[in-house]
């Protein structure tokens, strides 16, 4: 099936040509040769949108280019995806957070035990 599009450049091209070929058969002027080629292809080329508009059924085109159920599958795939790496992370925070109060109390505990020995009284042999 051809797109919109390849019509639309295809009778754009058509109206140069044809344009091109009508202006050189009946002007000598350059400035008339350039401006009716010119208007001739945008002739063409509005006509061409019109066509389309009336006689091309844009969904056809629109559910062969793009599936929503296939783009709703995937999306769901990849939020499950997402939310199990959601976990994974919270879970590894968690555990990272346990780890460095563990590690702040054992610091803790070190210090306060080094602050017992300094202040324990010395005895003299």
């Amino acid at each position: 099936m051809i797109r919109p599009e390849n019509f639309i450049y295809f009778f754009t091209v058509c109206g140069f040509f044809i344009g091109l070929i009508f202006t050189v058969l009946n002007f000598s002027k350059a400035e008339d040769i350039v401006l009716y080629t010119s208007e001739i292809t945008l002739f063409f080329y509005l006509f061409i949108h019109v066509v389309i508009m009336n006689f091309v059924d844009i969904k056809k085109f629109g559910k062969a280019l793009f599936d929503k159920q296939e783009y709703e599958d995937i999306s769901e795939y990849f939020v499950s995806e997402l939310d199990v790496r959601e976990k994974r992370m919270d879970s590894l925070l968690l555990e990272v957070d346990k780890m460095n109060k563990k590690y702040e109390e054992a610091i803790k505990n070190t210090i306060h035990k080094e602050e017992i020995k300094e202040n324990e009284p010395k005895v003299a042999a």
